[in-house]
């Protein structure tokens, strides 16, 4: 037998079967060899994005329009008219509109007192087109606040809700007497609360609600209202700067109606008074003063036979917590007295010099 013949030919058989794409693998059991097909070379493989579908449907938009339909019929357009004179001290007439919001159904609307304040006659249209001439039933210039009365029953009375359940980011919607052109709506959210606001130099209003809804001249005593239609808050003031857009600002019903109520039953409002003037304590106070602490609200002055003064408080005591609240800043006491009520006694602890001192205090009305 021709050994090179055979050798030749297992080596051309095994180059065949390799090219073939095959291998050769041998069964344990039986020791013979048997062919298997080779891996074949990986490839790239392309893969596309996997993007994960919630099986919630989206929020739905609010319905304004619904919104406004239901507040709408208790908005009140206000035009007022105040005698003023002129450069040469002659009588002249200035008119100058707003809004208000109908808050029973006999009659009485709430608006601001800058709004009616001196005026010499205010008249109130409704928003079915009836005409009413309105007296002032009381304003309160420290919140801002006033109630007028028309002679009129059966009104379409708005309702009340909780502004301190807003939060920011809720929507809501300012009705009002836009630019003296009828009544408008305008709709934003919450953009901030509890804001307080310098407007002039004997006034700050507290508890504000700050929104991005356009509140225009015209809308100063119309309602601010969330989605369920409720009055949340009074629009009353806007922050005019350049470069400023969407910044508006509402009384909260929250601060409004006990001094609402008060005006409607008593004809003014009365505010609690402690009797002193405060400064935050700050970098420059605790150098200043060596104070040995760096929180509360710093006494600059105690007026003579206030409460304060019946407390024992002096200058440059140290407020920090009031009627067992803490006060971190003076907006945190001037809040902490208005909340509170004539005649009532509340604990104050404050510091002097390197110690703690607990005294009380009964608030009495705030001197006119």
């Amino acid at each position: 037998m021709n050994y090179r013949y055979i050798i030749l030919c297992l080596i051309l058989a095994l180059s065949l079967v390799m090219g073939a794409g095959c291998s050769l693998q041998v069964d344990e059991a039986t020791g013979e060899t048997e062919t298997a097909p080779a891996l074949e070379e990986s490839q790239p493989v392309e893969t596309e994005p996997v993007i994960t579908v919630s099986g919630e449907q989206s929020p739905v938009l609010p319905n304004i329009a619904d919104v406004v339909a239901m507040v709408k019929p208790s908005v009140v357009a206000i035009n007022t008219e105040i005698m003023t004179r002129d450069f040469f001290n002659r009588p002249s007439t200035q008119e100058s509109a707003g809004s208000g919001w109908i808050i029973s159904d006999d009659g009485y609307i709430v608006t601001n007192n800058h709004m009616v304040e001196g005026a010499q006659s205010i008249t109130a249209i409704l928003d079915d087109g009836r005409i009413f001439d309105a007296q002032v039933v009381g304003t309160d210039s420290l919140t801002d606040l006033a109630v007028v009365k028309i002679e009129a029953e059966n009104l379409p009375a708005a309702r009340v809700g909780d502004s301190s359940e807003m939060r920011i980011g809720d929507w809501v919607v300012a009705i009002g007497n836009s630019l003296g052109q009828g009544i408008r709506a305008t709709q934003g959210i919450v953009s901030r609360t509890g804001v307080s606001l310098q407007v002039d130099v004997d006034t700050v209003l507290y508890g504000l609600i700050e929104t991005d809804a356009a509140i225009n001249p015209g809308n100063s005593g119309g309602p601010l209202v969330n989605l369920a239609g409720e009055v949340i808050g009074i629009n009353s003031v806007k922050t005019v700067q350049v470069e400023v857009e969407g910044v508006g600002y509402a009384i909260s019903s929250q601060e409004a109606i006990p001094i609402i109520e008060q005006l409607i039953s008593t004809g003014f409002a009365s505010h609690p008074w402690l009797g002193v003037s405060l400064y935050p304590v700050d970098q420059y106070v605790i150098e200043n003063f060596n104070l040995s602490i760096d929180r509360g609200v710093f006494i600059v002055e105690v007026v003579p036979g206030s409460p304060a003064d019946q407390a024992g408080l002096k200058p440059e005591d140290v407020i920090t917590s009031f009627a067992g609240i803490e006060t971190t800043s003076v907006d945190d006491l001037v809040i902490g007295i208005r909340s509170a009520s004539v005649g009532q006694e509340v604990e104050i602890v404050y510091w002097r010099d390197n110690t703690e001192y607990t005294t009380a205090a009964t608030l009495i009305k705030r001197p006119d």
